[in-house]
């Protein structure tokens, strides 16, 4: 029976968050349901509001279901062409440029990713230097994983370690194998939930492999934003062979996209600049004079673009040739003031951002704004007032510098005339493009389903492999069994022959019995003397033979002699023989060598001569 989410299901997952601290509420639900409802279903229950009361009453379920839902499958350097591209174009990149590395490996499990990891620095940069340059932090948020990671390995878990790095790497350790003591100070492990947890910050490297196709898209977005503020701006984020990110461009960029290596997109940061110092002179009117020089010598005469330069009383001290052609400036006009010139108000006023730029200390930007010239035609600037400072940073005039836009406009201008004859066009791409992207997120979330499904095969396989492996000890034990059972088959079969050639060839009857009286040997004679063949006799009670002897007189005999007292006389006994005559038997029995309460006993019946007449 399949069990599906319901009310019940949620109401568990709820229970697991409140008592424990794990939230699932990322996880894909599909991937959730089906490993919740094969542990129930393993222990019976076809419902998971029965589980639920089951989890309730038996707290130690809780370490069995999570290692169930987190599928803790993973191996040193799983698949090797994505670690061998990590150990020849990434380790040595990130080794030359940063002093202090700081790597992180989340999802690690039971930790081989985190060691695969620091044995590659390792090798690198040698163990003096990783021990003083490299910390690798690593994460997980299942403890009984994470306790596996420290306490050691065995043989079987570094089967993929090169026999080489497994010598110099790992050591002997309470019968499991330990990292290198010496280099194990290098690496912490501890618990942290991607979900719930701050990332840490500052990385070289962030490894997170196979471990995002168990979240739902919103989710995967939410980490991999954290990721992203995480890592240094030349850092690098290496992710499973299941993990494409094509969905997300703007946070990283792939390096290799086979080898699911990608780095930082950093944002763009704005820079302010400081445009010229001017310096001041001695007295107060050298000082105005010096000011008005210095600001002639910063201000660009032969400029594109027109300028002009005002001074911290208003007054115009420079306007560059294009300016004076522009807005019509007379050589009278320097040395003015700015306020009784039409160009403070026109094309706009500037009054008001030169205040701003003085009070603010920063450049401050005017777009577009339309200037008419005298033949009719109109020009475009963007205005900048730019503050400039002298050597002891104190505001000596400004800037006014009109960036001439008026191509960009009409570039903008057309553009926007081709914008809406495209618009249709381009409205019927982004439907399909986001199409497109639909079906891509359908087929990544099927790859990471069918990866799911990969991991819990897997899983499943290792179980089989074990029970394989102890069905094969009790197979062998068993054939060692069968060996001994046919070798003492053997022995009793050679011991029988022996019995039947003896027994056959004496004159009295003979008969072999067990410790529960049952005939094992029934010579030749006792079959001439009774009417019975050895086939109908052997494996039969004696005790519920139908002969000619009374049997019954002769058990306290056969008895006694069974628990090993001798009898004080021989029994003499009136029989029936198979041919009806009446016959007198001596009866003898003792025990077989070495029998004893366990063994056997042979019994000798003789038939006795009567006398003539008697």
């Amino acid at each position: 029976m399949t069990l599906t989410a319901d009310s019940d299901f949620e109401s568990l997952l709820e229970h697991m968050r409140e008592s424990r601290g794990f939230d699932f509420g990322g996880y894909k639900r599909t991937t959730l349901v089906r490993r919740v409802g094969k542990r129930a279903t393993e222990l019976g229950m076809d419902t998971f509001a029965a589980y639920h009361d089951y989890l309730q009453g038996n707290p130690d379920e809780f370490p069995i279901l999570f290692d169930m839902i987190l599928i803790n499958v993973t191996e040193f350097f799983r698949d090797p062409q994505a670690w061998t591209f990590l150990r020849e174009k990434i380790v040595p990149l990130i080794i030359r440029k940063n002093t202090n590395i700081r790597v992180w490996s989340t999802g690690t499990a039971s930790g081989e990713e985190a060691y695969s990891a620091a044995i590659l620095f390792c090798e690198a940069m040698g163990p003096e230097n990783f021990l003083r340059r490299v910390k690798i932090y690593a994460t997980d948020v299942d403890e009984e994983a994470l306790s596996k990671a420290r306490a050691g390995y065995t043989a079987k878990d570094l089967e993929t370690v090169d026999p080489d790095l497994r010598t110099r790497y790992f050591e002997p350790l309470g019968g499991r194998f330990a990292f290198r003591s010496s280099l194990r100070r290098a690496l912490i492990f501890g618990r942290h939930d991607l979900m719930q947890d701050a990332p840490i910050s500052r990385l070289d490297l962030l490894v997170c492999r196979n471990t995002l196709m168990y979240f739902t898209s919103e989710a995967q977005g939410r980490i991999l934003a954290r990721f992203q503020y995480a890592l240094n701006d030349d850092g690098f984020l290496f992710l499973g062979r299941a993990e494409m990110l094509l969905t997300h461009a703007s946070l990283f960029a792939p390096v290799d996209l086979k080898q699911r290596v990608f780095t930082k997109v950093p944002k763009l940061q704005l820079r302010e600049r400081l445009l010229l110092l001017a310096q001041a002179g001695n007295t107060d009117a050298d000082n105005h004079v010096t000011r008005q020089l210095r600001l002639r010598e910063l201000a660009n005469e032969g400029g594109p673009n027109p300028q002009i330069v005002v001074d911290a009383m208003g007054m115009v001290v420079m306007a560059n040739h294009a300016g004076r052609r522009t807005f019509d400036l007379g050589p009278g006009d320097v040395g003015r003031p700015l306020k009784d010139l039409e160009i403070s108000y026109k094309p706009i006023d500037l009054r008001t951002p030169i205040d701003q730029a003085y009070r603010d200390r920063r450049t401050v930007t005017m777009p577009y704004i339309e200037y008419p010239l005298t033949d009719g035609t109109f020009k475009h600037f963007e205005i900048h007032v730019v503050p400039l400072l002298d050597d002891e940073a104190s505001v000596v005039g400004v800037s006014v510098n009109f960036v001439d836009v008026t191509a960009l406009t009409q570039v903008r201008a057309e553009l926007e005339k081709s914008k809406q004859e495209v618009e249709t066009a381009y409205e019927e791409l982004q439907s399909s493009n986001e199409e497109l992207e639909t079906t891509n997120e359908e087929l990544q979330s099927t790859v990471e389903e069918l990866e799911t499904t990969n991991e819990e095969l897997q899983s499943s396989n290792e179980e089989l492999e074990t029970a394989n492996e102890e069905l094969e000890t009790t197979n062998s034990e068993l054939q060692a069994m069968n060996s001994e059972m046919r070798s003492r088959t053997e022995e009793v079969d050679q011991l029988n022959t022996f019995l039947h050639a003896i027994t056959g060839k004496i004159a009295i009857g003979a008969v072999v019995l067990d410790s529960d009286f049952i005939v094992h040997v029934w010579n030749e004679q006792a079959a001439e003397m009774w009417g019975l063949r050895a086939d109908e006799v052997i494996g039969q009670p004696f005790f519920a033979l139908d002969i000619g002897l009374p049997i019954n007189d002769l058990r306290n005999l056969l008895r006694s002699v069974a628990r090993g007292q001798p009898p004080t006389d021989l029994v003499v006994v009136e029989a029936v023989n198979r041919r009806g005559r009446s016959v007198t038997c001596r009866v003898t029995a003792s025990t077989l060598p070495g029998g004893r309460e366990t063994g056997g006993l042979v019994m000798l019946i003789e038939e006795l001569k009567r006398e003539n007449g008697g």
